[in-house]
């Protein structure tokens, strides 16, 4: 996935891979990159399992962090952990759908009591609300609409048998769910057997459909819910076709599979963490893309005794 040094003239103290799995460690521990250096050099015995002499210090893991996880690495890193697992996840997306969905992240560790206190205050004048009457509208309006616009956002296709991550698309910003719907199918369409696929309504979109089952040859269930409520049946062939079966429940257990996705999506907090650790917005997208990575490791291989 890497060649294992960035340049022939650099040191060739660590190798790219050996520095990946330092940074999955110091993600699925939760450390900090002087914790992480320091948590390494107390577990020789592991660094010498993967070559590694001496534990690399925190300014080698901050730069590996930034340049091996680029997009066209991480995409490479679902490639290959697809294919190690390509017959177990064929049987699996045959009885199970994959599902679609996202979530946000903080951009950094909140209590409950700072939220609590912020919204009990101005964020403009430090004084209560009830000393600054006409201004709370006003002020926790802008606050919300700046917070939306900064919020790191991670939108995932998951496997809903094994909970595994067969697409990940990172971003920064609340914006609307639909565009993620196409890289996501089609990366994990290429990638595995996938026959059914499921999303919530942020997804609903009659090219979406169209891409799914037109295209891909899938099919695609999504709730026709965007848009402003109306009695009239929706415009788009597929989106009619959908509110038709959802009035009906025709599609109510396969639809119910959707919560799987929103079951990875906790595991992963709870795993992980729900805040970030990184500032910088293109930091922050790397490493929600990293604990994809690493939430699929932590998976370990698909366990396939008994499947075809």
């Amino acid at each position: 996935m890497w060649p294992d040094y960035d340049s022939p003239f650099s040191r060739h103290d660590f190798t790219r891979p050996q520095l990946f799995a330092c940074l999955a460690v110091r993600e699925s521990l939760r450390l900090s990159y002087r914790k992480a250096e320091a948590f390494l050099a107390d577990v020789p015995e592991w660094l010498a399992s993967i070559g590694m002499n001496h534990a690399p210090d925190h300014n080698a893991l901050w730069r590996a962090f930034g340049s091996l996880l680029k997009t066209r690495a991480i995409t490479r890193a679902l490639d290959l952990m697809a294919d190690d697992d390509a017959g177990a996840l064929s049987a699996e997306l045959r009885a199970k759908p994959l599902t679609i969905d996202s979530t946000c992240y903080e951009e950094r560790h909140r209590s409950r009591h700072y939220d609590r206190v912020c919204r009990k205050m101005d964020l403009k004048t430090g004084q209560k609300y009830a000393k600054a009457p006409g201004k709370w509208g006003r002020s926790v309006n802008a606050a919300r609409s700046g917070k939306l616009r900064r919020m790191p956002k991670l939108a995932l296709a998951v496997a809903a048998a094994s909970h595994r991550i067969l697409a990940a698309r990172a971003s920064i910003g609340n914006g609307s769910d639909a565009p993620d719907f196409e890289p996501l199918l089609f990366h994990s369409w290429r990638r595995a057997k996938v026959k059914q696929v499921v999303a919530d309504a942020g997804y609903d979109s009659e090219d979406n459909h169209r891409l799914a089952r037109l295209d891909m040859g899938l099919r695609s269930v999504i709730p026709p819910k965007i848009g402003r409520p109306s009695k009239s049946p929706p415009t788009g062939y597929y989106r009619r076709m959908m509110k038709s079966r959802f009035k009906r429940k025709a599609d109510a257990k396969l639809y119910g599979q959707r919560s799987q996705s929103e079951t990875t999506n906790s595991m992963m907090k709870r795993n992980l963490g729900e805040s970030l650790r990184s500032i910088r917005p293109a930091r922050q997208k790397q490493e929600m893309l990293l604990r994809a990575i690493t939430h699929n490791l932590m998976l370990g291989p698909i366990k396939n005794e008994g499947r075809d």
